[in-house]
């Protein structure tokens, strides 16, 4: 059976009738991707992401010109995702050369745009996928900054990491660093980028850790509250430490707590310790939940000002 998505054509090419195909099919030892594409059942794996993929590979065997891009790019290139459901959770899309005609599945997300080889490479089956640049941005354009910023913090992260053979924390911090990915960004809108999209690319950070700090982000510059310096460094007589936000004049930190941050007793027992010791320097803290500063910015933004301005 095809570990790998293929058209009935060429089975039937192959020698394999459409009553062997029918056989298979109901016996579930072959499974139907779109109409004219299968795989076999080994090929298709539990994973919803993973499946998500394999949708995406059936599309371009049945249109070979095509690129997977947007969201199924991100699935690929494991973006974070401004909103509440996970990419692999939207239809598959992909991007088509204008001139191509293709047999486009109505259940798939088509775009139609040219696609120069620099903002194209391949997955590890070879399938050609949007580089991760070329997706950040197609995904981040039309967002607004907050959003735009999740997605492009974390892909400028992995950019550092493509830059650098093991990058440090400093890296992601490094003025030449951070405007060489800036500059990736730009370059693989393939135009001049709109104004919306230009303000989000230069305010990316690829020092931002999570989504929810990329959030808080976008929800300060908009809310014209100073912005603050994103995991700095602050060396104390018991060891050094990153918070997620440092507004160094008013010795401010600022912590966007998390479920996944403190998912065991002893990082909360750490987490106290850190802080603690923080506090003991001078520093003041505000805190806010990840879900809060998405669902309630305006309450954060407010937390925030009370704290600065006390």
């Amino acid at each position: 059976m095809p570990t790998q998505p293929v058209t009935r054509a060429l089975l039937r090419a192959s020698g394999v009738s459409d009553a062997m195909i029918a056989t298979q099919l109901r016996a579930g030892r072959l499974v139907r991707l779109r109409q004219g594409v299968v795989v076999g059942a080994d090929g298709w794996p539990e994973d919803p992401a993973a499946q998500h993929l394999v949708l995406a590979h059936a599309e371009q065997v049945a249109n070979p010109g095509a690129t997977i891009s947007h969201g199924s790019a991100a699935v690929f290139w494991r973006l974070p995702c401004p909103g509440l459901h996970a990419w692999h959770e939207s239809a598959v899309s992909l991007t088509l050369p204008p001139s191509s005609r293709g047999q486009r599945n109505p259940a798939a997300v088509w775009h139609v745009a040219p696609l120069a080889a620099p903002q194209i490479t391949r997955d590890h089956e070879g399938y050609q996928v949007t580089s991760l640049a070329r997706t950040a941005v197609d995904l981040a354009a039309g967002l607004r900054l907050p959003e735009a910023l999740v997605i492009l913090d974390g892909a400028g992260r992995q950019l550092v990491g493509s830059f650098v053979a093991r990058p440090r924390r400093d890296d992601y911090v490094n003025p030449r660093l951070v405007k060489a990915v800036r500059q990736a960004f730009s370059d693989a809108t393939g135009r001049r980028p709109g104004q919306q999209l230009r303000e989000a690319i230069a305010r990316a950070e690829p020092c931002r850790e999570s989504a929810a700090e990329s959030l808080t982000a976008g929800h300060l510059h908009a809310s014209g509250l100073p912005m603050p310096e994103f995991q700095a460094r602050i060396v104390t007589s018991k060891g050094t430490f990153y918070p997620d936000c440092y507004w160094r004049q008013a010795r401010l930190i600022g912590e966007c707590d998390g479920a996944v941050k403190y998912s065991t007793p002893d990082a909360i027992v750490a987490e106290k310790q850190r802080e603690q010791v923080l506090r003991d320097e001078g520093n003041r803290f505000v805190r806010w939940l990840g879900r809060e500063v998405m669902w309630s910015p305006n309450e954060v933004m407010g937390r925030i000002a009370r704290a600065l301005d006390s």
